[in-house]
């Protein structure tokens, strides 16, 4: 497979609330949609998509102005579309991934950050982030070529090497890649999936969180409501790492209102913000001895620290010795997973936005060390929402997937949900992924009556 042709289209989303995780707040967001034309030796073409959320406040926390920032994001995403569309090589989607991370985006990365003050320059988490339309885009395309869904697509019979010449195994575990592929890590997929909700930081919690301004379109504003409308079980709790008093009243609130209402499940997430490991564990034992039953509810914790594992390299089994401890931000790639791993990590938690390729290589070196793993949302809406739930239903994940773009953005799927409703519609704790169908990603582009914006790249 060669790629023949690559355009770009920015489709902008506002939020109905603001979504405050970590020290930033999203209240508006760019979706960058990828699409790439290909064609085989024979002669037969196809085009597929991919799509990613430019989620700045995520991938570049910094106090350089939202604006700036994206615009950056934006102009390093048509940067892109022209490399991409200048790659010359050959082969197969995890192939050409795997070639272009590890050669063609540092190289225009470094080139893009050139002389830039150190706040200027945009972070490799933030190039993943534009890189993945691009590589989604090319598996939608390979499987619309060879006419099979894109997890029919992960063995053998479609890639020339195997996982040796992808990864390297850690040294304390027997571990070899030798024979190994994809395709040996996947689960038998199933079509309903449990759906985690996000209580942001700005989330109102009790009555008495809320100010009088919230929109009044029908959706709920409390969180008691969200549970008993959608039948939610699962809960991940964002913290902000710098007032361990308020952390902790915030899991106490939260899971008082979960044993109300029949919540199973939460999650503490901290999104780079806890200064240091005793800040989390402290928080831990507190709420073993006071509030038993809501340490019991808490089935892992996330991303405490800062993501760069080099620079913040802190010893993290205390806290994976209470609780799965789970890599977001951090695990940009298996090499990551496999020093954070040796830090202390137990858990990796995996994102389509860092490209495919990159979650599907993390996924099988986490696999093969034993590690468990989750699948999280950047606030995926319209198509960037499909290939985030395929990666949660073929990987194995210890619960579900996380899923928030029905709570900040219920609107913006609205053409998407009416061919995939079960998708953008969280019902019963679970979303519904049964109306996927067909080659590559399933996504049905050609029932989804939305209208695209002039591409930006063509």
């Amino acid at each position: 497979m060669k790629i023949t042709y690559v355009s770009l289209y920015f489709l902008p989303v506002q939020t109905r609330v603001p979504y405050q995780f970590g020290s930033e707040t999203m209240s508006e967001v760019t979706c960058a949609r990828a699409c790439i034309r290909v064609r085989d030796d024979s002669g037969r073409e196809a085009e597929g998509w991919g799509e990613t959320p430019l989620n700045v406040q995520w991938v570049w926390p910094c106090a350089l102005p939202f604006k700036e920032r994206e615009e950056a994001l934006k102009s390093f995403s048509m940067r892109l579309a022209v490399e991409w569309n200048a790659f010359a090589r050959d082969g197969h989607p995890l192939e050409l991934g795997h070639a272009f991370l590890e050669s063609e985006l540092p190289r225009v990365l470094n080139d893009v950050n050139r002389g830039l003050e150190s706040e200027k320059r945009i972070p490799w988490l933030a190039a993943l982030v534009c890189c993945s339309p691009f590589d989604l885009a090319l598996y939608d395309a390979f499987g619309k070529l060879v006419e099979k869904p894109v997890y029919e697509t992960l063995g053998p019979e479609y890639l020339s090497s195997d996982l040796s010449c992808y990864l390297e195994a850690a040294e304390d575990m027997d571990v070899s890649f030798v024979g190994k592929y994809p395709s040996d890590f996947l689960v038998p997929i199933k079509t309903r999936l449990p759906v985690w909700h996000s209580v942001g930081g700005a989330d109102a919690v009790l009555p008495g969180e809320l100010k009088g301004n919230e929109p009044q379109d029908g959706y709920p504003l409390l969180l008691r409501d969200w549970i008993l409308r959608d039948g939610l079980f699962c809960l991940k709790v964002k913290l902000c790492g710098h007032d361990a008093a308020w952390d902790y009243q915030r899991l106490v609130d939260i899971g008082q209102i979960g044993t109300e209402t029949g919540v199973q499940w939460l999650c503490a997430d901290y999104n780079c913000t806890a200064p240091d490991v005793p800040y989390v564990t402290e928080i831990l034992d507190r709420l073993l001895v006071e509030h038993p039953r809501i340490y019991g509810m808490l089935l892992y914790v996330e991303q405490p620290f800062a993501y760069d594992l080099e620079a913040q390299a802190f010893d993290v089994h205390a806290i994976s010795a209470r609780k799965p401890l789970f890599m977001d931000e951090s695990a940009h790639d298996w090499r990551v997973v496999r020093h954070g791993r040796k830090l202390g990590w137990s858990s990796v938690a995996l994102k389509t936005c860092k490209t495919q390729t990159g979650a599907l290589l993390s996924m099988s070196w986490a696999k093969a060390h034993g590690m468990t793993l989750m699948v999280q949302d950047l606030t995926n809406p319209m198509l960037a929402a499909i290939p985030h739930a395929l990666l949660a239903a073929h990987s194995g994940t210890i619960m579900g997937l996380e899923s928030n773009a029905p709570q900040f953005y219920p609107e913006a799927s609205n053409l998407e949900a009416a061919v995939h409703p079960g998708i953008y519609c969280r019902r019963n704790g679970c979303i519904d992924i049964s109306s996927l169908r067909g080659p590559g990603f399933g996504y049905r582009v050609d029932e989804i009556r939305r209208e695209l914006p002039a591409a930006v790249v063509k």
